[in-house]
């Protein structure tokens, strides 16, 4: 016993906890640690078994008591007390973890408790597919297709599974509950243990002329074309949800959904910060020293823009309402501009030449920053 932890500590409630308390608290622990949200975590399925022991006893009002009495020890049959957690003394029906999650949750992980649950309607599985775009075709919105294969309804039963002129029959060995019951006797009493029944998988009906086409299952393999729509401002790793495309459903239950993961092509010139545009325009000295009316692409248009005199080299303009369109909504964003100074290379004699003559006739005087760096480079050195 002593490796195992409080009950009212694996629920995170304390001693005295109404009935209600403790099924609000059983839901959430284990909603949070069901294999179907934690496939293949071996933690997330102990501390799921651990929620499951615990909310097994709390929730019986004479394990609890029992519990509340002597720890561990009052739901241990090897302890003596005449009725455990166990099932001594009277007998104990054990069912799986499944049938607790249908009394709570009507079903909702797809297990359920009792016939009518694990027969009743679940919704498909869920698909995603990844689509490359453009640049351009993210800023402005699209049509795409996507090809996957999926299970659809077999047409020539419409997903009964029965050859046409014939039906299921309510399965012969648990009468339709998708269950069966085995005792087994012990030397602590009576276990009635609750599985699904072998005969008909716990569907409760069985197919004695399967469909042909199907065999049986009501489901076939088919490649699909699908349209998507591709809406203006989606960015790199947007998802768009197409309701109702993905997996059939069972027993009726409505059919999964497609997840599209939008991927986007990078551009040659810009790059994008959400509904923003950057760019990066080189220019020369002349026209950065004495300024210039430059050219700038956008992605609907060319624009022209005054540089100002003095301009320094990694200077930003803001372009208001020459970025993209946010995704649903009709607001713009911004193109910011940078302006890098280019430095002629490959130059010829006369060239050079009149660089020299230039820097002459314009002076030290000229270049602030230059001169601010050498003052404080000689108070460094004296």
């Amino acid at each position: 016993m002593a490796d195992k932890r409080d009950y009212y500590e694996v629920l995170g409630i304390k001693k005295g906890a109404t009935e209600d308390e403790i099924k609000r608290a059983f839901r959430k622990k284990a909603m949070e640690y069901h294999p179907d949200k934690n496939p293949g975590n071996k933690a997330a399925e102990e501390n799921f078994k651990e929620v499951n022991e615990a909310y097994s006893i709390l929730s019986d009002a004479k394990k609890k008591d029992l519990y509340d009495k002597f720890g561990h020890a009052g739901v241990d049959p090897n302890a003596g007390f005449g009725a455990g957690g166990t099932g001594f003394g009277g007998g104990f029906a054990s069912a799986d973890f499944g049938d607790i999650f249908g009394d709570i949750f009507g079903g909702i992980f797809g297990g359920g408790g009792g016939g009518a649950r694990r027969n009743g309607p679940r919704k498909g599985q869920d698909l995603q597919k990844s689509v490359r775009i453009s640049f351009e075709d993210a800023v402005f919105g699209t049509k795409k297709t996507v090809v996957l294969r999926k299970t659809m309804e077999c047409p020539v039963c419409n997903g009964t599974g029965a050859e046409n002129g014939t039906a299921k029959k309510t399965c012969p060995r648990c009468n339709g509950s998708g269950q069966v019951q085995t005792q087994q006797n012990t030397p602590f009493g009576s276990f009635m243990n609750v599985g699904t029944c072998p005969t008909c998988r716990g569907a409760g009906e069985v197919i004695e002329t399967p469909c042909k086409q199907c065999a049986g299952s009501g489901k076939i393999r088919k490649e699909v074309t699908i349209s998507v729509d591709i809406p203006a401002g989606v960015d790199n790793d947007s998802i768009i949800s197409l309701r109702g495309q993905g997996e059939p459903g069972q027993n009726g239950g409505p059919p999964g959904d497609l997840y599209v993961i939008i991927g986007v092509e990078p551009h040659n010139l810009f790059t994008r910060t959400g509904s923003d545009l950057r760019l990066e325009i080189p220019i020369t000295f002349d026209q950065a020293a004495l300024g210039a009316s430059i050219t700038v692409p956008t992605l609907r248009e060319k624009v022209s823009y005054k540089v100002p005199p003095g301009t320094q080299p990694g200077t930003v303009f803001r372009l208001k309402g020459k970025g993209v369109k946010a995704l649903r909504s009709n607001k713009l964003g911004d193109l910011y501009v940078k302006v890098n100074l280019e430095v002629p290379t490959k130059l010829n004699g006369d060239q050079k030449k009149a660089i020299k003559n230039l820097a002459e006739k314009i002076g030290g005087d000229s270049y602030a920053k230059q001169n601010k760096f050498a003052e404080t480079v000689k108070k460094m050195f004296g």
